[in-house]
């Protein structure tokens, strides 16, 4: 027998036992819920930044499917759209891609720009410059 069988055999006779009792079961439902929900929120905040935004999206829905049919056909839906977009763009010429990357930039640069990151980053160079500073008092 694989540990990975036993575990998994093990955490469904927990998680039966759980919903045998309506407090618990709400209880845990209400946690995997606001775990998730959190979760995917971070993800959907990320997903414009390089790096695994679309990951953690996937995985705050995952959390929440473990207990929800909705989230669980949401996740099939988001991963069935987010591969047909990936083929789509993969096979798109370098102008698109390079467009891509543009507008990717262009999003990182204006959100670093609103939270003050650029007016702190320069400041540790010394730079001073007024059009850095956050129009929102981000940061400031």
């Amino acid at each position: 027998m694989s540990t990975f069988s036993d575990a998994k055999r093990r955490w469904a006779r927990w998680r039966d036992g759980l919903r045998e009792r309506r407090a618990y079961d709400l209880t845990y439902r209400i946690v995997v819920g606001v775990v998730g929900l959190v979760v995917l929120g971070l993800g959907i905040l990320a997903i414009p930044y390089p790096g695994p935004g679309w990951a953690i999206v996937f995985l705050g829905l995952g959390i929440l499917a473990t207990e929800f049919e909705w989230a669980h056909r949401l996740l099939h839906y988001t991963k069935e759209r987010y591969d047909r977009v990936m083929d789509w763009f993969k096979a798109q010429g370098l102008w698109v891609q390079a467009l891509g990357f543009v507008l990717t930039a262009a999003v990182v640069i204006a959100t670093l720009w609103l939270f003050g990151a650029l007016s702190f980053a320069a400041g540790l160079f010394g730079v001073e410059e007024p059009w850095l500073k956050s129009p929102v008092g981000l940061g400031s």
